[in-house]
């Protein structure tokens, strides 16, 4: 199990915004979470990298990659995220530099060291979002799609076994949200479990997946 939640409750600001979440998610599994705005569903994502903590009496049961939220040290927050790829509603790509100087960056950042073994890495990533004839481009002479492809190749950077994507088709046009969420699709039928905030249902015949929805202060499963 990837990630298990057990009566969870979430916070905003000290805010309750979920109460009594239980959720799990399996190698390869491919999860839409719902929900209105407001509803929780940036919070209950943002519990999953540690952006937003989850206390020790505020749940019965919270694990990520096999580390307890509700205890987990600051200093092992950086190793946990290195596990997990995170995609953004806006991307949050460096515009001073190249998409590969981005994933050069992350890379580094990360650990790696040899210069043949993060170019290979850049390249593969690349190839992988159908991006390899943009490595020299800057993020202002991609489109808003091609950069969601490039945030996309960041997440993937380190083999995670999670990505977790927070609305990352909210800002594009209906050709583009069907590339991406095709895109991220084939990523988990590679084995790596995506968990995706979304607003577009018109999605979950085309692309399946388990179906939760935030409504009135709960997540509840859909199908």
């Amino acid at each position: 199990m990837l990630l298990d939640y057990k009566k969870v409750n979430v916070y905003q600001a000290n805010v309750p915004v979920l109460k009594d979440v239980t959720l799990q998610v399996d190698e390869g599994e491919f999860v839409y979470i719902i929900g209105v705005v407001g509803s929780g569903k940036s919070s209950l994502l943002k519990t999953m990298y540690c952006e937003i903590d989850i206390c020790e009496d505020d749940a019965e049961k919270a694990e990520v990659l096999g580390r307890d939220l509700k205890r987990i040290r600051r200093k092992e927050i950086p190793a946990l995220r290195r596990e997990l790829g995170v995609i953004f509603q806006d991307f949050q790509l460096l515009h001073d530099r190249s998409v590969e100087k981005n994933l050069r960056f992350v890379l580094k950042a990360t650990g790696w060291k040899d210069k043949q073994a993060i170019s290979e890495r850049i390249d593969e990533v690349l190839e992988a979002v159908e991006m390899k004839d943009c490595r020299k481009k800057m993020p202002s002479e991609l489109s808003g799609g091609e950069q969601q492809r490039i945030a996309i190749a960041r997440a993937l950077l380190n083999h995670p076994k999670m990505i977790v994507a927070d609305e990352p088709t909210g800002n594009l046009d209906s050709q583009t949200i069907d590339n991406i969420v095709a895109l991220l699709k084939r990523v988990s039928e590679s084995g790596t479990a995506v968990v995706m905030s979304t607003h577009n249902y018109s999605m979950f015949d085309k692309y399946p997946g388990k179906v939760y929805e935030c409504v009135d202060g709960e997540l509840r499963i859909k199908n």
